[in-house]
């Protein structure tokens, strides 16, 4: 694969959020102890993927975590604090909506909601209800290291949309997103139980709908228990466990997944991440999908801009789309803090390779990008 892009191309990114100052927190407090907190990001990425034989690049909201504003408030209630947080997508043009047929844009639509939550929390754990994270959202992706800013356990954000390509040349209708998936839950319309923290260990329970899609009146239930604690000599560690169901209003089969994942990050800035997940299809003539996922990282502070991170990962995938089906996918990123203006600059490699039988060409991607906070 070529990787040739223009100067001004590349610079685009990094000027696109290295031209904006660094923004003081946006935090206003009242004499109760309450306080709102406006928030959000920019993520630009120049992304150019390669499917063997045609090369597209763009420049696109990168989907890995897409660009967003939201608002937080707090307000102590008696023991208790109650909490609301609204938080959307700006619905800019994603690395999720291209592929070597052109681009599909939707501009902001309601899906791009990702948060209208209320909740109350207590010594007694946290009740919530609204638009908002289920339990198993993010149990396959717990990461210590700096780097799983750009690499983590979901391989396809940036080129889901691509179809693998025949090495006859011939677009197959089979996509990276079609053939890989961490089972990593979903925000839903749904009213959710969290235990408070003991000893590091913490519970939740949950049931939604998902309530911005009209097409979709299925069930969703899950249970999880998650971990964090720092060991002697200042070891971290973090670790995620849930089970999910989503139990479909046709009466064809519900879907059970299994997902968990585990991070340790050692004082010398060296890390270990690990994830993987099973899915239970119970719906007649679909596949059991199955996969692993494993990263090393490093970080350190090299520069005096800030924090540097590197990694490379490794995907091992079973039975997506069809049984005996086999996806393998690695990556390669370094990640770059830039603390004056509360931006991650970042450049990744990612490759995908599918077999289920057919021979297809590698999917390759190259991204460049930067995320300003504010």
């Amino acid at each position: 694969m070529t990787f040739n892009l223009k100067l001004s191309s590349i610079t685009a990114v990094l000027a696109a959020t290295t031209a904006l100052p660094a923004a003081a927190e946006l935090k206003y407090e009242n004499n109760s102890g309450g306080y709102v907190l406006l928030y959000g990001q920019l993520n630009p990425a120049i992304i150019s993927v390669d499917d063997g034989q045609q090369t597209e690049t763009r420049l696109l909201d990168n989907a890995i975590s897409n660009s967003r504003v939201g608002l937080r408030l707090l307000q102590p209630f008696g023991s208790n604090e109650f909490t609301f947080r609204f938080e959307t997508a700006l619905g800019l043009p994603s690395s999720s909506e291209w592929n070597q047929l052109g681009t599909d844009f939707s501009g902001w639509t309601r899906s791009d909601i990702r948060h209208v939550d209320f909740g109350l929390k207590g010594s007694w754990g946290k009740v919530s209800a609204g638009q908002g994270s289920m339990v198993s959202d993010g149990a396959a992706e717990t990461d210590l290291s700096y780097v799983g800013t750009a690499l983590y356990s979901f391989t396809n954000d940036e080129n889901s949309g691509f179809f693998y390509r025949g090495t006859d040349g011939v677009l197959s209708d089979i996509t990276v997103g079609d053939s890989s998936d961490n089972f990593d839950g979903s925000r839903r319309g749904r009213v959710r139980y969290d235990t408070p923290d003991l000893s590091g260990f913490s519970a939740g329970i949950a049931y939604g709908q998902n309530i911005l899609s009209s097409s979709d009146d299925d069930d969703y239930y899950d249970v999880g228990v998650g971990y964090e604690t720092t060991f002697a000599g200042g070891i971290e560690f973090a670790a995620s466990l849930a089970y999910a169901v989503r139990s479909r209003d046709d009466n064809s089969g519900d879907r059970k997944d299994t997902i968990g994942s585990a991070s340790v990050l050692m004082p010398s800035g060296l890390s270990f991440t690990f994830a993987a997940g099973t899915r239970d299809e119970e719906e007649v003539g679909v596949s059991d999908p199955s996969f692993w996922y494993g990263k090393i990282a490093y970080e350190g502070d090299w520069v005096s801009w800030g924090k540097t991170g590197v990694g490379v990962d490794y995907y091992d995938g079973s039975d997506f789309e069809s049984d005996g089906s086999s996806t393998k996918s690695w990556g390669v990123a370094v990640v770059q803090r830039i603390d004056s203006i509360n931006t991650d600059a970042y450049l990744k490699y990612r490759t995908h390779d599918f077999d289920d039988g057919t021979s297809f060409d590698k999917n390759e991607a190259w991204v460049l990008g930067a995320r300003w906070r504010f």
